[in-house]
C-alpha cells in the first residue's frame, strides 16, 4: 500500500467526523443562489428577446450564458435530489422538480439514479449506474470485432459530446423498461414531461418561437453536453479506481476514483463547484456551497487527482481499464500490451 492509499484507509476510520460539520442546510444561501439562478435565467431570455430586434447571432451568442445558468438550474436539482440545499425535505423536493422541468430532466427518477450511483462508483460488479460504460482490458479483447468497433464508437468524443446530449434529453422522457406503472418514478417522468410542454409553451408565448429555437434548445444541448463533460472527467482519468465488488471499499473509491477539477472562479460558480467531486462523493450531504471550504480546511482532501479544464482534453483518450496496472488506458496502449504478451 502506498502513501496515498495508506492515507485513504486511516481517513475510513473517522471521514464522518471529517465532513459532519459541513452537512448542513443553510437556507438562506440556498435561497440566495436560487434566486440568483433564476434572476439571471429571466434576465438571459429578455436579452434574447430585446437582441432579435438586432440581431438573430446576437440573440443566439445569448444560448451560451443561458447554458451555464442551466447546468447551475441542474447543480440545484442535484442537491435537492441529495436532500441537502434546503433544510426542508418537502421544499427539495419541489424546488428539485421545477428545476428538473427546466433542466428537462425527471426528479424523481434522476434522485434514484444518482443515488445508485454514489453506492457503486468504482465497483467492477455493480457498473452501469449512470457511468459512462467502461470495459476492462480483458473484457474488450474477448468481444468479437463488431462489439469491439461499438465500443470504440460509443466512447469516441464525437459521439460522447456531440450526440450525447440528444440521446441524455430524449431517453429522459420516457421510463426504463421494468419500471412500475404507478411507481413515484414513473409519475415523475410523466409529470416533468407535462411541466416541459407547459414550460415551453409559455417561453414560444411570451418570448416567441424564435427565441425557443435560438436560445432554449442550443442552451439545454450545450448545458447537457457539459454536463456529459464534468460527469466525464470527474471518474474517467488514468489513476482512477475500479475494483471487483469483493475488495471495493466506499472511502476509496470517493476519494481516488473522483477528481478534483479546478475551473476558474467563473466556472466555479456556473457549476455550482461540483469540481470538488472528491468531497461530494464522500458526503453527498454537502451542500455545494460548503463543499469549497471543507476541501480547503481538511487536508485528506488535497492530495487527490488534480485536473484544469486543459488537462481534461488528455482523458478523452483512455478508455479501457487495465486490471494489471490499475489504471485507465487509451485502446493503443491496451493494444500493445497484449502484443507484448503475446509476440
Amino acid at each position: 500500500m502506498d502513501g496515498g492509499e495508506a492515507e485513504v484507509a486511516r481517513t475510513s476510520l473517522w471521514w464522518r467526523e471529517v465532513v459532519a460539520p459541513y452537512e448542513r442546510s443553510n437556507d438562506a444561501r440556498a435561497a440566495f443562489q436560487l434566486m440568483t439562478t433564476w434572476a439571471g435565467l429571466v434576465a438571459v431570455f429578455w436579452l434574447a428577446h430585446s437582441a432579435l430586434a438586432l440581431s438573430p447571432w446576437l440573440a443566439l451568442a445569448l444560448a451560451v450564458p443561458a447554458a451555464g445558468l442551466f447546468v447551475r438550474a441542474f447543480i440545484v436539482m442535484h442537491d435537492c435530489g441529495h436532500g441537502s440545499f434546503f433544510g426542508s425535505r418537502k421544499l427539495n423536493g419541489l424546488v428539485g422538480w421545477v428545476a428538473g422541468v427546466i433542466t428537462l430532466t425527471p426528479f424523481g427518477q434522476w434522485r434514484r439514479d444518482h443515488a445508485r450511483h454514489h453506492a457503486s462508483s468504482g465497483d467492477l460488479n455493480r457498473r452501469g449506474h449512470g457511468d459512462v460504460k467502461t470495459l476492462t482490458a480483458r473484457e474488450f479483447a474477448a468481444l468479437s470485432r463488431t462489439a469491439q468497433w461499438g465500443y470504440r464508437l460509443l466512447r469516441h468524443p464525437v459521439v460522447l459530446f456531440g450526440f450525447g446530449p440528444f440521446h441524455l434529453i430524449f431517453t429522459q422522457r420516457i421510463c426504463p423498461r421494468g419500471t412500475p406503472l404507478l411507481s413515484p418514478e414513473r409519475r415523475s417522468v410523466w409529470s416533468t414531461n407535462c411541466g416541459i410542454a407547459c414550460l415551453l409553451a409559455g417561453v414560444a408565448w411570451l418570448s416567441g418561437w424564435r427565441v425557443l429555437l435560438l436560445v432554449y434548445l442550443p442552451a439545454i444541448y450545450l448545458a447537457a453536453a457539459v454536463g456529459i463533460w464534468l460527469f466525464y472527467v470527474q471518474h474517467q482519468f488514468e489513476a482512477t479506481y475500479w475494483q471487483p465488488h469483493a475488495k471495493w471499499d466506499y472511502v476509496t473509491a470517493s476519494i481516488r476514483g473522483s477528481s478534483y477539477l479546478k475551473l476558474p472562479p467563473v466556472l466555479r460558480w456556473f457549476t455550482g463547484d461540483i469540481g470538488v467531486h472528491h468531497v461530494h462523493h464522500l458526503s453527498p450531504r454537502i451542500p455545494n456551497y460548503r463543499l469549497r471550504r471543507c476541501h480547503d480546511e481538511n487536508r485528506v482532501f488535497h492530495e487527490v487527482t488534480t485536473l484544469t479544464a486543459r488537462d481534461t482534453v488528455h482523458t478523452f483518450r483512455l478508455a479501457l481499464w487495465d486490471e494489471d496496472r490499475q489504471r485507465l488506458v487509451s485502446f493503443a496502449d491496451a493494444a500493445s500490451r497484449i502484443a507484448e504478451r503475446h509476440p
